[in-house]
């Protein structure tokens, strides 16, 4: 049985993170080198879209392209260090979209020292920055990473109306 990664509250597509709405997510397993990382984005994207679409949230352009880039960072790194499957878990909890990555190596990343000379390894650093929380979890096959994103940083700048790329 392959693992299924989770939200912190245990919510899954068909348990309310909250009372008042039910959970909202998706969960992907994700195959191949590169065409993997450009499906995620596209996954994310269109998630948000659909979601906005269907459930009224509003989301704004600066979330779906940051959880674009999120997404990218993620899913290269799990696909670059992890010999095995990767799962990738979208999902809204109140005001932010989760996005899960699940991979088969034990190894927890770590943000190396700032280095202007270093050409790439740098996605860790990049989700830190642009996330409003990173929290990264050994699990009992492989480990969990999950990085949450603000759906909403400006009420005027939503995405509605606009078809993911």
């Amino acid at each position: 049985m392959e693992p299924v990664p989770m939200g912190e509250d245990g919510a899954t597509p068909d348990r309310p993170d909250r009372p008042d709405r039910p959970a909202l997510q998706t969960t992907v397993a994700l195959a191949g080198e590169g065409a993997s990382i450009a499906r995620a984005r596209h996954l994310a994207a269109d998630f948000l879209t659909r979601i906005q679409a269907e459930h009224g949230l509003r989301v704004s352009q600066r979330a779906l392209d940051l959880t674009q880039l999120v997404v990218s960072e993620l899913v290269t790194n799990a696909r670059k260090y992890a010999p095995g499957p990767v799962l990738m878990d979208l999902r809204i909890t109140g005001d932010m979209v989760e996005v899960v990555v699940w991979d088969s190596e034990p190894v927890l990343p770590t943000a190396r020292a700032t280095d202007a000379e270093r050409v790439g390894q740098h996605g860790l650093e990049i989700v830190m920055a642009v996330a409003q929380s990173l929290a990264v979890r050994r699990e009992p096959v492989g480990k969990r990473v999950t990085a949450r994103i603000a759906l909403l940083d400006d009420p005027a700048s939503s995405i509605a109306g606009r078809s993911p790329v």
